[in-house]
């Protein structure tokens, strides 16, 4: 059974705009979804139309790596799927779950497409269907055992960026067999209609480059804001 958890940091619009869309909250074989709200949230986010399998986590610490781990803690499934607010399942998706990991595989992540149809975000979108140098984003949705995801130590908290990328090495590390599957997410493009296309991506390899060398993760989030117009918040 499944526990989807989504971290969030004043994503109110996002989580209703999911709650509204989502193919996933009447799903028989999904216990819950639990919002693992940051202490520092400021909406009005407890007034969320939502359905009934979904918890509201208020949680002590800020941070997309510790709100997650909080929330794993009281999870009651022995799946769980690690969900950004701003990304939209699609069809098929808790049953594309089930079925990797039926294959025989302990987690896996999605492909997936953004919001706006342009050539050159359909460019960047197109290597998320294949393993390599920006596989484990958290864009791309990973869902793992249970089992899989405590042996591995859970999330690094203080990887305040980039914890994605930074347990995806741990995964690929103890050889935790992972899967990329091809039936697309739904994700924002909002951080290029607030940037341009170039700077984007350079600033995304640069620091894919700079936490592969071991720059650390409060140092990366810094660099980050600097590059970025749209701060990361989590």
């Amino acid at each position: 059974m499944i526990s989807i958890i989504i971290p969030a940091h004043n994503e109110f619009n996002n989580l209703q705009r999911l709650f509204k869309v989502a193919c996933f909250l009447e799903h028989e074989k999904l216990i819950e979804i639990i919002i693992a709200v940051s202490p520092g949230n400021t909406d009005d986010i407890e007034y969320l139309d939502c359905s009934e399998k979904v918890k509201l986590l208020r949680c002590k610490q800020k941070g997309r790596a510790a709100q997650m781990n909080e929330a794993s803690k009281i999870a009651l499934g022995n799946i769980f799927v690690f969900l950004h607010a701003d990304v939209v399942p699609p069809i098929g998706f808790i049953d594309d779950i089930l079925n990797s990991l039926q294959n025989g595989f302990d987690a896996g992540f999605f492909s997936y497409k953004f919001d706006k149809d342009a050539w050159y975000l359909r460019i960047n979108a197109a290597f998320t269907a294949k393993d390599g140098l920006f596989t484990g984003g958290g864009d791309q949705c990973l869902f793992i055992k249970r089992e899989a995801f405590n042996q591995l130590g859970k999330f690094d908290e203080e990887q305040v960026l980039m914890e994605d990328f930074e347990f995806f090495r741990r995964m690929k590390k103890d050889n935790i067999p992972y899967t990329i599957v091809k039936n697309d997410l739904i994700v924002s493009a909002r951080k290029y209609e607030s940037n341009s296309y170039l700077r984007v991506n350079l600033s995304n390899f640069l620091l894919v480059v700079l936490f592969k060398f071991g720059y650390p993760g409060k140092k990366l989030k810094t660099l980050h804001n600097k590059l970025i117009r749209t701060p990361y918040n989590g």
